[in-house]
């Protein structure tokens, strides 16, 4: 899986640092040629690892337009296509799942078990 970076605002939402890249997600390039341009995303390409965005293109010696190939850890996501129902059920799994105790939480109740069983 090709996975990019949310954006702060993506991150705070849904508590993720990272997601699959897919078809018709929004992002924004942060490096080379193309930075600062945010675009759609037109195809994902698993073989090679690149992705590829609406209008972010090059000339041939021929004048024909080229899509140019982005390496992933190079984009960062700034809006999600939800339109796909398996990929908002799975978001919202993950949204809706406690977080794991803290290893100082730990001791305490292991402490308050120990009480329990003697008494």
């Amino acid at each position: 899986m090709i996975t990019a970076m949310l954006s702060p605002e993506l991150r705070d939402k849904f508590n993720l640092k990272s997601l699959p890249v897919r078809k018709n997600d929004t992002a924004k390039i942060l490096r080379g040629n193309f930075t600062g341009i945010e675009r759609k995303v037109t195809r994902v390409d698993y073989k090679n690892y690149k992705l590829f965005f609406e209008g972010v293109t090059k000339e041939k010696t021929d004048g024909t337009p080229i899509q140019v190939p982005i390496h992933p850890s190079k984009v960062m996501i700034t809006k999600l296509d939800l339109s796909d129902k398996l990929r908002k059920e799975a978001l919202e799994k993950i949204t809706e799942t406690p977080e794991a105790p803290t290893p100082t939480e730990e001791p305490e109740k292991q402490s308050e078990e120990k009480e329990l069983k003697e008494a």
